[in-house]
């Protein structure tokens, strides 16, 4: 390369990157990426202290590459030349065989996990109902088989089974349901949540764990509402080339009562929130997506039941409304209530709770179980 040449290509790399920097510039800045599902950094406020701490700077960094023009682009470039180069991962997220998107499960904290242990056998003796107590594994655990080659990730089961040993409440076998069915769509291939197939096992197991009989899938009919969904996994990862998932449902909204709260005051709601279907968020359909509290009273005559859950059980819920005549759905990110207080003041019959692992293993706000 001589040395003519090597001035030319110089230049035009610092071409290149004074007309990004005055394209990103010149257009105004954007304040969520629907593709990455997350907001994006706005301009960063100066002052004394931030500057003197660094946080100045690490924002000013980040809203640099937040607001590059073209980001997406860039996103999705990045993990075509990852995956061109051989890695298997970016984000946290593996790419999968049968193009399949799987999120790694961190080990858990082992002193935070005992605290989680000890704060939910303290719900079993608050309370003088039921309770159970249900772990729901990772695609990353079923799925197994569809990791790369030597892809650390947490062993679930393992964990669950010692977990469901130490406690006091009654387990429900999640575990074991999804399992004998892993050769089903049971979970998202772009998103970490199960599919509605996945729900109703999960449904399935809670069942038998109460001693009820679940209805059989063959008797319920499925209606594909969307195919066009890209989930959390496909926004992490940068990966544009899968194809989107669907999303099915199997239980009519007939009959049933739906009172959301969002932001302190009750809603009127519905087990399925057809406007969503339009948005990248797709998931929050059922249900309308994240909530502090939601009640769905139906017309089926049973006992009442809460659940002390996240966003999994937006989708098994309609199985449920076949069982029960109330079903109390909390989120513990948002509501602060006493749990045996709500159970007292509003007849719960029967406490579930329900978590996916990676959720219940970096929760902050188990705490709440035991007041």
């Amino acid at each position: 390369m001589d040395k003519r040449f090597s001035i030319f290509l110089s230049a035009l790399f610092c071409l290149f990157l004074g007309g990004m920097l005055a394209v990103s510039t010149l257009l105004p800045d954007r304040e969520k990426s629907e593709l990455e599902n997350r907001s994006l950094q706005q301009v960063p406020i100066l002052s004394l202290e931030k500057l003197w701490n660094g946080e100045f700077m690490k924002s000013a960094e980040k809203y640099a590459e937040d607001q590059l023009a073209g980001r997406d682009l860039w996103v999705a470039l990045q993990a075509w030349c990852e995956r061109l180069t051989g890695k298997r991962e970016n984000n946290g997220v593996y790419f999968g065989a049968e193009e399949t998107l799987l999120n790694r499960v961190k080990e858990p904290e082992e002193d935070k996990l005992a605290q989680a242990m000890e704060h939910l056998d303290r719900l079993v003796s608050n309370l003088d109902v039921p309770v159970y107590f249900g772990l729901i594994p990772s695609a990353a655990e079923i799925w197994s088989g569809r990791l790369p080659q030597g892809a650390p990730t947490a062993d679930e089961r393992a964990l669950i089974d010692r977990l469901y040993r130490s406690t006091r409440a009654e387990t429900i076998d999640l575990y074991g349901y999804l399992s004998a069915h892993a050769g089903e769509d049971i979970y998202y291939r772009t998103d970490h949540h199960w599919t509605s197939r996945g729900a109703y096992y999960g449904y399935a197991a809670l069942m038998e764990a109460i001693g009820q009989e679940a209805l059989p899938l063959e008797s319920m009919a499925p209606v594909t509402v969307t195919e066009d969904f890209n989930g959390t996994s496909f926004s992490a990862s940068g990966v544009r080339w899968l194809p989107p998932d669907s999303i099915q449902t199997y239980v009519p909204d007939q009959g049933n009562e739906v009172t959301s709260w969002f932001f302190g005051k009750p809603e009127a709601g519905s087990l399925y929130v057809p406007s969503y279907l339009d948005v990248k968020d797709k998931y929050s359909y059922f249900l309308g997506g994240v909530q502090a509290l939601c009640v769905v009273r139906t017309q089926s005559e049973g006992p009442r039941v809460l659940l002390v859950r996240d966003s999994y059980s937006d989708s098994l819920t309609p199985f449920l409304t076949r069982h029960f005549s109330e079903i109390h759905l909390m989120d513990l990110r948002y509501n602060r209530n006493s749990i045996k207080d709500y159970v007292q003041e509003n007849g719960i019959d029967q406490v579930v709770v329900l978590y996916s692992i990676p959720n219940f293993i970096s929760d902050q706000n188990l705490f709440l179980l035991g007041r």
